[in-house]
Parts: C-alpha cells; structure tokens; sequence
C-alpha cells in the first residue's frame, strides 16, 4: 500500500480535530437547548395537579398521558381508566388533545446539524481558496510560495516588477551598496569569480541603527539581481511547539536550492540567533531552530547560487557559530549617514513631492544632524503635509525648517498657554544656554531660540548647528558643551534666585556627558585610560553597566559630580560677566517667541545696551 503523502496526513488530522470540536459542541447545545427534562410521575400526581390547576397541556394517548405544568416542565404517566378525566381538564383549564412533542432524536439531530456545519464549512473555504487565488494573480509582484501549515514556512517570494527597488534609490550607504553589488555580480556572472578559485561569502549580515535603510538595502539587492528573492522574518520561525520552526528552515531552505540562484533575506535575525546557553530560562524551541538554521548554512554545495542576507540591530547578542567563516562571514554596516549621505537622501525623496528650485539641502542637512534615513523621508513628507495645510502646492525651505524641527522636538502646542511669570522664565533659560555656547570657543553656532512650546514636552529649546561635519570630541568640547546645558538653570539662579523643573533634560544630558568622560572616554587622570563602563546594544540607545569595584563607583561618583559642579559654576560667571546682553537678548525673545541666529548674533554684537527695566512679573 501507498504511503500516505504529508498534505493527506495534515488534512486527515485536521477534519479529525474538526469533528470532535464540532460533536462536543453540537452535544453541548442539544443537551441545553434542544432535549426537553421529561419527568415520570404517577397518575396521583396528575390528579392532584389537575385540582390545583397547575396543569397547562395534557396529551393523552393510547399507552401512556404527556402533559406540561404552567412553568413549562414537562411530564409523564402511565394511562389509567378514569371516565371523569376528561371533565376534570376541561374544569381545570387545561388544553386536553394537543400534541406535546417529545424531544428530537440525538442521531437525526447530530446528522442535520453535521450535514449543514460541513456544508458551510466547505462552501467557506471554496470562497477563501478563490479570493487568495485571485489576490495572487493580480498582485505580480508578490506570491506566496508557501500558504503554511505545520512546519511551512511563511515567507514570501519577490518577482520582478515595474517598481522594484534599486541601489539608485538607496542613498547615503555607499559602502554597504558596494559590498552588496559584488554579491549581485556574482549571481549574475558567476565565471568570473570561479575562474580565478574565489567563492562569494555564503551569508552577508546588514547591521545598524533602525531606520538606516537595512531592510531597503535588501530589496535593493533584488531588483538589481533579478533572481528570486526570499522574504522572511526571524519571528516567524519562532513556533509553540517544539519542532515547528527547524522544520520551517528547512521548507525555506528547500525551495530555495530548487529556485537556485537566489536570495534568502531573514530580517531580524536576532529573534533565532542568538546566544546559545545552559541556563533554566532557555528555549529549546529557539535553539533547535538556530541549529536547523546553522546545518542548512553550513550544507550548501560550493556555488550552488544561493546567497543569504540578513538583518539585526543586536549583533552582539548573536551565535557565535552563526558568525564564524562559511556562515554570516560578512557584516556589512549600515550606519547612520554623514552630512552627504544626507544630502543625497534628501534629494532621493525629494523627487516623489513638488519642491521648490531654491530648497537648500545643505542647510537642511546640517541642522538635522544625526537623523536616519527613515527620520529624513519623514522630513520631507512632513514638509509636503505642511505645504498642503498652508494651501500652496510647492514644498518651501521654510516648510523643511519646520518639518525638522516637528521630528526633533515635535509639533507646536497651540493651545498651550504659559504664564507670563512662565515665559519670562523660560526665556531667560534658553538665551542662557544660547549665549553660554556663543562665548565659548569650540561650541556650534546658535541657529534658533524658541519659547514655543512642543509636543515633546518642551517649553522651549536653542538649536545649534556645526558647520562641519564633526565625528570626534575633544575634552574641551565636551567641557564646553557641560557648560552649555548648565547655562539654562545658571540663568534662572542669577535672575530669579529660583530653580525650576525646566533644567531636568539639561541635567540628564550633562550627567551622562560626564560620567562618560570618566568611565568611557579616559579624559580624567585618576583612571587614565581603563575603562570603567561597558557599552551594550550600540545601536539600540546604547545601554551602559559598569564593571568596577563599588569603592570605584563612589569614586566615579564624585568626579562626575566635580566635573558638572566646575561647568555650572563657568556657566555662572559666563552670565554674570554678560548680564546685560542676557537681559536684552531674554527681552527680545520674550516678545517675538522666536529669534534666529543671525538676530540673536546681532543682539549680542551691537554696541547698545538697552536694560529691562526690572525683572519683576
């Protein structure tokens, strides 16, 4: 006889389950709706209910008496020779010769109620087998190569199409797009490379910040291939049940040696690879997916064509055996760009709204520094939102200005109102800050003072712009920009002799500027250069733990708490040496909400020294 294949094996088990979930169903609601509690009593009873009157129906018939009381419940006796009974009924107002019926039989109830739920059930899954049908086929650009199951996987497989993405529309990943189109040359001349004795790296891992383009990156490298392209992620390994997610590996792995030469992209990778250990807390269900997942790799022939990418945030937390030479042997970053990188995707994203010829990338590129790729395709788009709410149909510089600024600190709070006691304050606090960074050298010019409060939850903020590109910090930069943050709350001691809960981002900031200085950065002398601290999950916030003796801890404390101590105090006299300008630039800003840098600038280098008359609100 046959062996049964697999599929008939899956659909038997599943019309089993159907069938005894549907009978305890079916056997639940018969025996609560359906059969009737018919009680057997003796005909003295009957009597004694048909002279109480609590006899509603009554049917009597050749063996035995059926009737039902005035509360519904049902009953039976035996027939016994009484000629008055009939006149008894008829005294007692009961309804005598109706026909009660008796409850369904089980077996013809089971029988419809099967007949139909199947019925439904097949009629559904026609209509659901021809909607996913139909879906497939007007959608070109995408089908699924696995509709699931235990142990299928569920990824996707990309074709190519009129929109695919190419490196063309990946900008500021110069480095990573080279890396990965010598995997694109490879599956298109593969010769080249096996005539010289080179083997292409099996496994390629993008690692980087979120929303430095990983994933996109990736699709890039399928339409610039044009081969079939694997679409996974790591999550959708992890099963319930032990088993399910190695026999998904090796499904995908499958199809993918009969779809050679092809691609393989599992995104967020970390969620199976990571770390093997001997703990009590571990999954043996994640760790016999990561073994499946490190055998498939390891099994490829030489140039069987099919290349694998992947993609983590975390790549500290991964195997070491997932990373090792003939698996993941190339780790591509993708990092967040520099200030052309930003320029080029300004200019990609660009291209898809209407945009003014006099939009300065640059600038806008400067002031959002740091920002990722996915940050700058929200400044763009949020700059078209704005143009749209404004009526024009064309994107201004000033709408990107703005859109930075909604994706550093939020959209503006209109509907809140500062008191004029709060505003004054705030105000001071922010020419503070700024005019603390312009009396120092080493420190970013001030390109904008605001008041205006956000939906970040501040009241006010002073941007400052670097008019370079800056990758390191000199300890006196550092320093300087300590006393930055300090100027804020420096300026609310000298002119109100108050302290406010405003200065709390300003103290978290400066805090961890300084304890970096001592733990991380060896920039004081009394550790030279140990490191007291450890960085883990570089690209997810950068979450820190130190790694000293608790009497160094109190050491660290200390240092940290002199170095921040030191800066306010500079801040401090930075002000004091500088008070009329504070009072006359604070003026200003107190009236206008908002000033610029080349206001706030000209300010502070006019001659005239106009006083506030009074600080008193």
């Amino acid at each position: 006889m046959q062996e049964m294949q697999p599929n008939h094996k899956k659909s038997l088990t599943f019309w089993l389950f159907f069938l005894v979930i549907f009978g305890l169903m079916n056997f639940m609601i018969y025996n609560r709706f359906v059969k009737q509690q018919v009680t057997e009593v003796g005909y003295n009873v009957f009597m004694k209910m048909i002279d109480d009157k609590k006899v509603k129906e009554a049917s009597i018939t050749s063996s035995q008496i059926i009737f039902m009381d005035d509360q519904g419940n049902t009953y039976k006796t035996g027939l016994v020779e009484d000629s008055d009974l009939y006149e008894r009924l008829y005294k007692s107002d009961a309804t005598f010769g109706a026909e009660i019926v008796e409850p369904m039989n089980p077996l013809l109830y089971y029988g419809i109620m099967f007949g139909v739920q199947i019925l439904l059930i097949f009629i559904l899954w026609r209509f659901m087998t021809k909607r996913i049908t139909k879906k497939m086929g007007d959608d070109p650009d995408m089908m699924s190569f696995s509709l699931g199951g235990r142990g299928k996987n569920t990824g996707r497989i990309y074709v190519k199409s009129k929109n695919d993405v190419r490196f063309k529309d990946v900008a500021g990943e110069e480095e990573a797009k080279e890396l990965l189109s010598e995997i694109v040359n490879y599956l298109h001349e593969p010769q080249k490379y096996t005539e010289i004795g080179a083997t292409l790296p099996k496994g390629a891992l993008l690692v980087g910040p979120p929303g430095t383009g990983k994933t996109m990156l990736a699709k890039a490298v399928a339409g610039e291939a044009d081969v079939p392209f694997f679409s996974i992620s790591g999550s959708e390994f992890v099963q319930m049940f032990v088993g399910m997610g190695a026999a998904k590996v090796r499904d995908l792995f499958k199809q993918a040696k009969e779809k050679a030469p092809c691609i393989i992209f599992i995104d967020e990778i970390d969620a199976i690879g990571k770390k093997r250990d001997t703990s009590l807390t571990s999954n043996d269900e994640r760790e016999q997916t990561l073994n499946q997942l490190l055998s498939e790799m390891d099994g490829f022939e030489e140039n069987l064509g099919v290349v694998i990418l992947a993609a983590t945030n975390r790549p500290e937390s991964l195997d070491p055996a997932l990373l090792r030479p003939g698996r993941f042997d190339r780790r591509i970053p993708v990092e967040l760009p520099d200030l052309k990188g930003r320029i080029d995707i300004l200019r990609v994203h660009a291209k898809k709204i209407r945009i003014s010829e006099n939009v300065d990338f640059e600038t806008i590129a400067k002031t959002a520094s740091g920002a990722s790729g996915a940050q700058l395709a929200n400044i763009i788009n949020e700059a078209a939102l704005k143009a749209v709410r404004e009526g024009r149909k064309v994107v201004q510089q000033d709408d990107l200005m703005e859109s930075v600024e909604v994706v550093i600190a939020g959209y503006q709070k209109k509907n809140k109102i500062l008191t004029n006691k709060e505003k004054l304050v705030v105000s001071y606090h922010e020419v503070g800050h700024a005019l603390v960074a312009a009396k120092q050298s080493n420190s970013a010019p001030v390109t904008k003072i605001t008041i205006i409060p956000r939906t970040s939850g501040a009241l006010g903020y002073t941007m400052q712009v670097d008019e370079d590109e800056r990758n390191l910090m000199s300890r006196s930069e550092i320093l300087n920009k300590i006393a930055t943050l300090s100027g804020g709350r420096a300026a609310e001691e000298l002119i109100f002799s108050e302290i406010t809960t405003g200065a709390s981002n300003d103290i978290e900031q400066a805090t961890k500027l300084a304890r970096s200085m001592v733990t991380r950065f060896g920039m004081t002398e009394d550790f030279d250069m140990v490191a007291m601290e450890v960085v883990t999950n570089q690209y997810l916030g950068g979450d820190t733990s130190l790694a000293c003796a608790p009497e160094t801890q109190t050491k660290i404390d200390r240092m940290v708490v002199d170095i921040v101590k030191e800066q306010h105090q500079k801040a401090a006299q930075i002000l004091k040496d500088n008070m009329q300008k504070l009072h006359e630039i604070a003026k200003h800003l107190y009236e206008n909400e908002t000033i610029t840098g080349e206001e706030f600038m000209a300010i502070l280098n006019s001659e005239e020294n106009t006083l506030v008359s009074g600080t008193e609100v």
